[in-house]
């Protein structure tokens, strides 16, 4: 065992070229990753919520861990493929073939860095991205609070849109200094059945949106009768409630890392909708399947890697993409019957790797009687 993870220059040789192109990897599939997803994302944000750029970037800069999670097995994989589909190019595997060196030997230093990067994935997973999830979260609903905060302005408006075309709040403020407001009148039109006018001598911002104290609310129908006048002491226009729904939606237990996850399952298992503890029971098997997914990639990207001698030109990037693309349409398929209960979760997150890994074997075998 010992002998296994002793690295020899032929080792040393090939972990350099493969450990060049990963960090190529990650940089073009970290990109990639936010142009089409996390960035398209933030810029509706930031048109429909006002989100200040500042706040934006630091957004951008929390979701990275998250992001550079999924790139590293597709990275192991480009730069695996890349590497051996160069040496073969170069006849340097034939070469290493007419040494007696077998193809098990050559993949020796690429599965022992697969195995590294898939603890490296998984202790960013468990450790810091549960940590980045939440504070994003958390840091896109405060800047949406604070952009409601006009300092130092007298005798202004504000709109609040529903659904960026109809009104939802209409807001009048005599005065604004240090976060504090003076004479507030809010024209609420949110119930489709009731207007609601709210008053109040004095105001500040919390974090669930602007907070008044003693106000004055009258209720009146749609037809201008007056069905209510009430006194409240203390009231919370909550801001934000749109996209906290948005972001409870889309939530799958990524705020929570593994052994998190054990604990609040339990508890919240029997107020659970079946869809959402299923995302959630697909999530918890998945941080355990997907720093798997870096070696069964290498299991895979070998011998498709390696190339007849005739062949001339560089495929690894092409092979690269053809295997990330099956695999997140097997992914894609086996999450959506597990979040249905079509198969069980464990089954839904392992199936991936199931299937890539089988495919995988078969042709690593096959390829190794050859090399």
């Amino acid at each position: 065992m010992k002998s296994f993870f002793k690295l020899t220059i032929l080792d040393k040789f090939i972990l350099k070229q493969i450990i060049e192109i990963f960090v190529l990897g990650v940089i073009v599939f970290t990109s990639i990753i936010f142009a089409s997803d996390t960035f398209i994302s933030l810029i509706k944000q930031i048109s429909m919520y006002g989100m200040p750029m500042r706040i934006a970037f630091m957004i951008i800069l929390l979701n990275l861990p998250a992001v550079i999670v999924m790139t590293i097995p597709m990275s192991v994989l480009f730069s695996t493929v890349m590497t051996i589909n160069k040496m073969c190019l170069q006849s340097e595997i034939t070469i290493m073939k007419a040494c007696g060196i077998s193809l098990n030997r050559i993949a020796k230093p690429v599965f022992l860095f697969s195995i590294l990067m898939a603890f490296i994935a998984f202790f960013i997973n468990e450790t810091i991205v549960p940590i980045t999830t939440s504070q994003s979260k958390t840091l896109a609903l405060y800047s949406i609070v604070q952009r409601h905060i006009p300092e130092g302005k007298k005798n202004f408006t504000i709109k609040e849109l529903k659904d960026g075309n109809y009104l939802k709040r209409l807001f009048f403020v005599e005065k604004c200094e240090d976060k504090q407001f003076t004479n507030v009148s809010i024209l609420d039109l949110s119930n489709e059945n009731k207007i609601q006018i709210l008053e109040a001598k004095t105001g500040t911002s919390a974090l669930e949106g602007w907070q008044f104290d003693n106000a004055s609310v009258y209720t009146i129908s749609k037809e201008g009768k007056t069905l209510n006048t009430s006194w409240i002491e203390k009231t919370i226009v909550d801001f934000g409630s749109d996209i906290q729904k948005q972001l409870d939606k889309r939530n799958d237990g990524s705020d929570y890392n593994f052994i998190q996850l054990i604990p609040y399952l339990k508890k919240n298992v029997e107020g659970m909708e079946l869809r959402t503890l299923a995302k959630y029971q697909v999530r918890f098997w998945e941080k355990l399947a997907l720093p798997v997914t870096t070696v069964i990639f290498v299991l895979i990207g070998i011998p498709l890697a390696i190339t007849p001698p005739r062949v001339k030109h560089n495929r690894g990037f092409l092979f690269s993409i053809a295997i990330i693309f099956c695999y997140y349409l097997v992914r894609a398929f086996s999450f959506s019957l597990g979040y249905h209960y079509t198969i069980l979760p464990v089954l839904a997150a392992a199936l991936p790797n199931i299937v890539i890994g089988f495919t995988g074997l078969l042709l690593y075998f096959r390829k190794a009687k050859l090399v």
